[in-house]
């Protein structure tokens, strides 16, 4: 027989093959992504919070849960926080995602999910990345549609689901056929999207073994289309180049997103002055030469009234004008000079542009525009000074005088919170200094929400000083976490108004009608109250030598301290600057 030719298709089959081979090798060596381990279903999802960064898992037990707590407590690196109820875990979580960059809570079927709903749907209107997990019945109860105990009784499973449909933007029921898949889908989408998701974890799955990945979690980073990129870009100079007046507004989505330190490096690169809304405050240091101050429409102070709205090309990044951020929408703002930057979009001269993403269009403004040389001979904001001839000894606390005296108390590097009413109404005409991070829930606005909130700022940065301002009407919405915030350990300051009632509310409606009355509390008297052998700090300042006295003893403590302001509401005074 002659010599045997290979035909051209079995030459291009070869080299096919061959290729594959490569490509396969290569893949496994570099990354192994094709290795599978045998994990169980609750130690996987563990692994894969903790991967996302999470450090804390924040709840209550309940018994549909219990299986996947004994799971929590044997798994290294990742500590149980449990709370007194699920709505206030839920603030607490929200507050660790803030800072963290992500949080994760857990919850039993039913009465837990629908308890933590106020604040699962807090933290989707506020953009963050919450991972809720649900211990639900086992899986054969809910096929079977049996009668449980934490259901309507109906046999139906889907009005949970239903209702934690909207205000998550993804959800699932985990089986072992889809856990895998799903888990990582609901972490990536939080990541992505910053909002919360919710997964149901059937009580008789969470020790059952699964087909595990062997590479670790990697949140997956978005890189915009190119052109469209340099479209959006080159717009912008052009603006730029033409404008005369440009401007900086930011707001919270500028946190979430990663943004802050771009959108100042863009600032001070081109000499361009900022302001925030009150719902993006501290992303910009306040003592900043470029710093014009917090723009809430007519209710801004002149200098930034006239730097926002005066501005013929105001760059807003993450911008969501809600009425609390805009003095009831009283801002004037210019749409055919203003910008819209957002995440994932932007907006120029009325054209809606897709595909882009904010960081690479900050980073490439940054680059490209010219570095101005005037910046650091700016004048800076003066420092906080307490009023003139402070203090009176005799005089009562007054709002006007108070705060101006608390403003000196603050240092670089605080965590400040503020609740919703006359905390932030006060806090807000106090330049902040700098390095401090300032955290509220204003869009939101569910009173009571700073207090638990505090246990989430502290369990997520716990080397800063810790401070938080609430009426007393919000902490008797949540007071029973102080319980929560001993056993842990924590050592805030904690500055409760003594309002006698709802006073935010009485300015809207009824200054002197009960329903805006509660019930007095000796509030310096709770914390040894709930103290089980922990050192407590309480005081009561209700004249202005007082209010020195108590905050000298603070700065020298070093426990949970309780300040009681026992402050003089002048109803008709408050109307009158309304």
């Amino acid at each position: 027989m002659g010599n045997l030719t290979e035909s051209p298709a079995s030459n291009a089959l070869d080299l096919w093959l061959a290729s594959r081979a490569s490509v396969l090798l290569s893949l496994r060596q570099q990354n192994k992504v094709f290795r599978m381990s045998k994990m169980n279903l609750g130690d996987y999802l563990l692994t894969r919070l903790k991967e996302a960064g999470i450090g804390h898992l924040i709840g209550v037990p309940g018994d549909f849960n219990l299986s996947f707590l004994e799971q929590v407590q044997d798994f290294p690196d990742l500590e149980w926080v449990g709370t007194c109820n699920e709505l206030n875990a839920a603030y607490a979580a929200d507050c660790y995602a803030r800072l963290n960059g992500s949080a994760a809570l857990i919850v039993t079927y039913g009465v837990g999910d629908l308890s933590a709903l106020n604040g699962i749907a807090g933290a989707y209107a506020e953009h963050l990345p919450l991972i809720v997990v649900s211990g639900a019945p086992p899986l054969s109860a809910i096929r079977n549609r049996e009668l449980l105990h934490h259901t309507a009784g109906t046999g139906a499973y889907e009005d949970v689901m239903t209702c934690m449909a909207q205000f998550t933007a993804a959800q699932a029921r985990l089986t072992p056929a889809n856990a895998v898949f799903e888990i990582d889908r609901l972490v990536q989408t939080a990541l992505r999207e910053k909002l919360p998701v919710y997964m149901q974890l059937p009580s008789d799955i969470c020790w059952l073994e699964v087909d595990a990945p062997a590479t670790p979690f990697v949140a997956q980073s978005y890189s915009g289309d190119t052109k469209q990129t340099e479209t959006v870009v080159n717009k912008i100079l052009s603006r730029l180049q033409l404008a005369k007046r440009p401007a900086i507004l930011v707001d919270a989505d500028a946190q979430r997103f990663g943004l802050g330190e771009r959108v100042c490096a863009l600032g001070e690169k081109a000499g361009i002055p900022f302001a925030s809304l009150c719902t993006g405050r501290s992303i910009f240091n306040e003592h900043h030469p470029l710093y014009r101050g917090i723009y809430g429409g007519q209710a801004s102070a002149p200098d930034t009234l006239d730097a926002v709205e005066g501005s013929d090309c105001l760059i807003a990044v993450g911008v969501r004008l809600f009425d609390l951020s805009t003095g009831y929408f009283t801002h004037r703002i210019s749409t055919p000079h203003t910008i819209q930057i957002n995440a994932y979009n932007a907006t120029i001269d009325g054209q809606d542009y897709e595909g882009i993403t904010a960081a690479e269009i900050l980073q490439a403004l940054c680059e490209r525009l010219p570095a101005h040389p005037a910046v650091n001979s700016l004048p800076k904001p003066e420092v906080a000074h307490p009023v003139a001839d402070w203090p009176r000894a005799e005089s009562a606390l007054t709002h006007v005088r108070m705060w101006p005296r608390l403003a000196c108390f603050l240092k670089e590097g605080d965590l400040i919170l503020a609740e919703n009413g006359t905390p932030m109404s006060g806090i807000s005409g106090i330049r902040l200094p700098a390095d401090t991070t300032f955290l509220s829930q204003n869009v939101w606005a569910s009173i009571g929400y700073t207090l638990p909130a505090l246990i989430g700022a502290m369990l997520a940065q716990p080397k800063h000083r810790h401070l938080l301002f609430i009426g007393d009407g919000s902490l008797q919405m949540t007071a029973q976490e102080i319980s929560t915030i001993l056993r842990l350990g924590l050592k805030p300051i904690i500055f409760v108004l003594n309002n006698r009632g709802y006073t935010i509310e009485r300015v809207i409606l009824g200054p002197h009608s009960v329903y805006n009355d509660v019930q007095n509390w000796r509030y310096a008297e709770l914390p040894q109250a709930m103290a089980d052998g922990q050192s407590v700090l309480s005081l009561s300042a209700r004249k202005e030598a007082e209010l020195d006295e108590a905050l000298a003893k603070a700065e020298q403590a070093d426990c949970f301290t309780l300040i009681e302001l026992l402050v003089v509401i002048a109803i008709i005074a408050i109307l009158a600057a309304m």
